[in-house]
């Protein structure tokens, strides 16, 4: 896919992905059906995965922070119908595949240029085009958490006027963070280019699986 297919997701406006989830209809994940949730409580600082620091070594716009940026994203029907839509386009449009079986690492954070991707590569993807379209990505943070499977899993936290919303390439749908099953460790910080601890268990090395 070379590129191309980062080129090809680029340009997109909110308006853009709003209308591509109204096109999709009953498929698309409702916000009516979304309840409240409590945000996550957040217990010092914790040290980064060291896949990430190199990425903002070579990301570094994907790092920054911003603080004239909100904290929280105001969950309108159509800045929640654009959400839907790139969980849903990302989740689709990226093959899995962990770093060691790509490119012979074994962690490595990127956008998925070629197409190819594991579960932080997906979500860093995601951000990108969500920010591209207009959402703070200070309210957007990485996160790392322990799967169903026992094993270091990257999943894409929201921080919205709703609750902290998870965005996950093993589903589509969208849930509350306490309700994904997981145990939450760490997330990027939304005040410095850094991590802090949500009070889970031991912190993985990597994430790196599918």
């Amino acid at each position: 896919m070379g590129a191309g297919f980062l080129k090809g997701l680029k340009g997109l406006t909110l308006a853009a992905l709003a209308l591509a989830s109204l096109v999709a209809g009953a498929e698309a994940q409702g916000l009516a059906s979304l309840p409240p949730a409590p945000g996550m409580s957040l217990r010092g600082d914790a040290k980064p995965i060291a896949a990430w620091t190199t990425f903002c070594q070579d990301y570094a716009a994907e790092c920054a922070i911003d603080r004239t940026e909100a904290t929280k994203i105001t969950l309108t029907p159509a800045t929640w119908a654009a959400i839907v839509s790139v969980n849903r386009r990302i989740n689709k449009a990226v093959e899995p595949m962990t770093d060691m079986e790509h490119l012979r690492v074994a962690d490595r954070w990127d956008l998925a240029e070629d197409g190819i991707g594991d579960c932080e590569d997906y979500q860093l993807l995601k951000r990108h085009l969500l920010a591209e379209a207009g959402l703070p990505r200070r309210a957007m943070r990485m996160t790392v958490v322990i799967d169903e499977k026992g094993e270091g899993h990257a999943v894409l936290t929201l921080i919205t006027d709703r609750g902290d919303l998870i965005l996950d390439n093993k589903t589509d749908t969208i849930l509350p963070w306490h309700r994904t099953g997981y145990v939450f460790i760490k997330r990027e910080s939304q005040d410095a280019q850094a991590w802090v601890s949500l009070g889970g268990a031991t912190s993985p090395v990597t994430t790196a699986n599918r």
